[in-house]
């Protein structure tokens, strides 16, 4: 059943482009919920707002799926589920884009398509390619792994993880010292009125987190991607340069500090002959993107080995 779902949603993913098939309208619909709630306001920056904003949508999912005992309806709500989480249409628009602009020669409206896309991904800085690495397995594979381990339930919440942390442009490490920064400032003007400047602070982010929140969040996410990153690093070796990727693979196989995606990314082009004219910023992006079809292509035909031998259901 888990392999039916997923080539019918790998299928019909890129055809259904219409804001319903798209996670984020659901997102902002739930952001919406949650902000008008009488009783989930109440708990506005606490511990367990965080908690309840990420596993509300999960554990109604996982009860409907669970009470639906008829094999057919179920297989619907899990490709349902699959279709919206897949990919992101702003991600392969800022592509083609990219591209468009290279061709033309505008080197500067390339630079800028990639710029939006570090900021509306809230990604650190990276090249495009890479970027695009690190996207096609938090869209793709990431959603693929999840769903055969955890199901569709599992599928939601580590989207809807990625998606609070991407909407939350300049929410990290830096942003909470920033805001303590700013607290200790207004103490020092006028202990009063703190409490009233931190709130205006943490009323500026769309869902209910502050970057304290936002932090606990990243932190959630990296041991969430410990080993499907592996596992997927894994594959660009055999979509690619085995013996020249198996030496970073082993360096970073068992450290628990490196970032994930400079892992998977480090990993990514080891794999690939990346050997192109510096003036041509069209080259690298699609290079990589080729292998990641590769590599996403490798995955769906071991979870296919794995189903038919039984081993996955």
């Amino acid at each position: 059943m888990s392999l039916l779902s997923l080539l019918i949603a790998l299928a019909a993913e890129k055809s259904l482009s219409a804001s319903i098939w798209r996670f984020d309208y659901y997102y902002q619909q739930y952001v919406n919920f949650f902000q008008k709630n009488s009783t989930l306001a109440q708990l506005k920056g606490s511990n367990l707002s965080y908690t309840l904003f990420l596993l509300l949508p999960v554990a109604v999912v996982y009860g409907i799926l669970t009470l639906v005992d008829d094999g057919l309806f179920h297989l619907v709500i899990s490709t349902l589920i699959l279709i919206v989480s897949f990919g992101c249409f702003t991600t392969r628009d800022s592509y083609k884009q990219y591209l468009h602009a290279a061709f033309r020669g505008e080197m500067t409206t390339s630079e800028l398509h990639h710029q939006q896309l570090l900021q509306d991904k809230n990604l650190p800085t990276m090249g495009f390619g890479q970027a695009l690495i690190w996207l096609n397995y938090r869209y793709y594979i990431a959603i693929m792994l999840f769903f055969v381990v955890f199901g569709a339930a599992g599928v939601v919440f580590y989207r809807l993880l990625t998606t609070v942390i991407e909407q939350q442009n300049g929410c990290s490490l830096d942003a909470y010292e920033a805001e303590e920064v700013i607290d200790n400032q207004a103490e020092a003007v006028d202990p009063s009125h703190s409490e009233s400047i931190t709130e205006e602070v943490n009323d500026q982010h769309i869902e209910p987190s502050v970057s304290s929140g936002c932090k606990n969040y990243n932190d959630i996410l990296f041991y969430l991607d410990w080993l499907p990153v592996r596992i997927t690093s894994l594959g660009y070796m055999f979509v690619g340069h085995f013996s020249k990727a198996l030496p970073m693979w082993l360096e970073s196989l068992f450290d628990g500090k490196k970032p994930t995606h400079e892992i998977l990314i480090d990993v990514a082009q080891k794999s690939e002959d990346i050997m192109v004219d510096e003036d041509d910023c069209t080259a690298e992006p699609c290079l990589l993107v080729r292998l990641a079809k590769r590599n996403a292509l490798l995955v769906l035909a071991t979870i296919s080995v794995l189903t038919l031998v039984g081993i996955i259901g």
